[in-house]
């Protein structure tokens, strides 16, 4: 009985080719699993087939060049990515594509060309400013790129690629403030993350050099700094008592309470800001301690972060129910840079 189902299955495929005949869709899917498990052979098989229902499909030859590219086979991708960017309806993952490949084969000024043609066709990406200013950086155009970053931040702020790289070089080139806040608000869009640790210990280290009198570093790379930005340390500055004997997680508590305390009672009006609501919405339903403890705990000290965890089940498993069940979005209109 098997066999002959078999064989009257394959029967009717042969009489008419649409039986059984899967979509676009179910195809690509079919193909993304492959793609996903590192079969790129079977990946391009299905591909190929689902090109032949639709052989001009975007979509379609754009994963083909990722999986060439995957696959290390930078001469294929490119030949397969090439046309693609000149298309008129490429879309934004075909010029990031293009980008990984170009970056591949070290075709650095081709790149850089090809991005600034996406963000004139896509002026609102966060994602090209990001990778743009990856390029840049990578050829030391530091001002460069951390202008793409600060673009990308202020078109497209839920985007959290902008705030990583940003945040990162402030640090590096001591200036606190905005390390600080994009910081924390890249752990807040991207919680779990590979780079959420880096990030962590990043803010930390910030948090405890911008208490440090008279450090040479901080202020060094930003000449003007904005009304937010200003208020913002102002805010901070008033609680220098409380970090003169040391940073930890406590000392980190009390001081980003009575700052967010202080914020609404006075800036907070003029520089609505999605991330102080946050803490302010944290304090009011008892979850800000655990929130510090998740960003600091673990990098501050890590024994006293695992009491803590072992004697604040019920807190922990508060906030991490509400932190997996929301999404944390910086809204349009909350850009406070240089002259804002």
């Amino acid at each position: 009985m098997r066999i002959r189902f078999i064989f009257f299955f394959m029967l009717m495929a042969a009489m008419n080719p649409s039986y059984g005949q899967q979509t676009i869709s179910q195809l690509r899917e079919t193909a993304l699993t492959f793609q996903r498990q590192g079969d790129h052979a079977n990946a391009l098989l299905v591909f190929s087939r689902a090109l032949q229902q639709d052989p001009k499909n975007m979509q379609l030859l754009t994963d083909v060049a990722y999986t060439y590219y995957l696959q290390r086979d930078f001469g294929k991708g490119m030949e397969a990515i090439r046309p693609l960017v000149e298309r008129e309806d490429a879309e934004v993952r075909t010029f990031q594509v293009a980008g990984n490949i170009y970056k591949a084969i070290e075709e650095v000024g081709a790149c850089d060309r090809m991005y600034r043609r996406a963000l004139k066709k896509f002026p609102e990406s966060g994602v090209l400013y990001s990778e743009h200013g990856e390029l840049l950086m990578a050829r030391k155009d530091l001002g460069g790129a951390l202008a793409l970053w600060e673009k990308g931040i202020q078109v497209d702020p839920g985007h959290s690629g902008n705030y990583y790289h940003a945040s990162r070089f402030y640090h590096f080139n001591g200036e606190r403030t905005r390390s600080m806040i994009y910081g924390e608000i890249f752990l807040n869009m991207d919680s779990y993350s590979a780079r959420s640790a880096e990030v962590k210990s990043q803010l930390l280290e910030s948090y405890k050099n911008f208490f440090i009198p008279n450090d040479n570093a901080r202020g060094t790379l930003v000449k003007k700094r904005s009304g937010f930005e200003e208020a913002f340390r102002i805010g901070m500055e008033r609680q220098r008592d409380m970090a003169s004997m040391g940073i930890d997680v406590y000392k980190l508590i009390m001081i980003r309470t009575r700052f967010i305390l202080d914020w609404y009672a006075g800036s907070g009006k003029e520089y609505p800001h999605r991330l102080f609501e946050q803490h302010q919405y944290l304090l009011r339903e008892g979850m800000f301690e655990a929130y510090n403890q998740w960003l600091f705990g673990a990098t501050s000290n890590i024994l006293e972060y695992q009491h803590w965890v072992n004697t604040h089940a019920d807190d922990l498993g508060q906030f991490t129910y509400y932190q997996r069940n929301r999404i944390f979005k910086m809204p349009p209109g909350q850009y406070y840079g240089v002259g804002n």
